[in-house]
């Protein structure tokens, strides 16, 4: 089954939800959702990361959660084509994956905490899939803007190979591109709080 197949998709998240989402998503911390909201973010000081683990609803609804995030956007990256449209990346070979944009204030949450909770929700030994979703649109990366940044993320990576016998396999590159998806993918858990995703929001309570 694909995300990609869209109205089937719509039909699958309202007539049969998916546990990993639902276990946690409603109520995955009330002590978490206060200190996001108490959070005194300093926007002057906002530093960029983008992260790719499958549909991007569940990941940009995670980390929005996540205190010391500012904004989470949904879009497309590292593709070879400019302003793709969701059926484009989904049929056509764009080379884009479906990825996040995470503004944080380092400040409050570190570089090295968000990586590492990208690794509790994704599988980064599973090539080109993420939970129900296949396609080269649905593998795991991590993007980076700023060069000194590599070295915090590549550390995150080696604790995480040590878990496993085969090898990574999530992107670790700098950004060469990305671009907003579609509106409606925008906040779509929050517009949409029954639809599908892949992500276990329980792991929000490591933080």
């Amino acid at each position: 089954m694909r995300k990609a197949i869209f109205l089937l998709t719509l039909v699958i998240a309202v007539v049969f939800p998916l546990t990993a989402c639902a276990n946690g998503r409603a109520d995955s911390s009330a002590a978490l959702a206060a200190r996001k909201a108490s959070a005194q973010i300093n926007t002057d000081n906002l530093m960029d990361i983008y992260f790719a683990g499958g549909c991007f609803w569940g990941v940009e609804e995670y980390f929005s959660r996540i205190p010391g995030v500012y904004d989470v956007t949904s879009g497309y990256a590292n593709g070879y084509t400019k302003n793709p449209t969701y059926m484009e990346v989904s049929y056509m070979d764009t080379g884009h994956a479906e990825t996040i944009h995470v503004q944080y204030d380092p400040d409050i949450v570190s570089l090295k905490t968000l990586t590492e909770q990208f690794f509790k929700i994704i599988d980064p030994i599973s090539l080109n899939r993420q939970g129900n979703d296949i396609g080269v649109q649905y593998r795991s990366g991590v993007y980076y803007t700023n060069e000194a940044d590599k070295a915090v993320i590549q550390s995150v990576f080696d604790a995480e190979q040590k878990k496993y016998t085969s090898q990574i396999v999530t992107e670790l590159l700098p950004l060469e591109n990305y671009y907003l998806a579609e509106q409606y993918h925008q906040d779509y858990l929050k517009k949409n709080p029954n639809g599908y995703c892949h992500v276990d929001f329980s792991t929000l309570d490591d933080l």
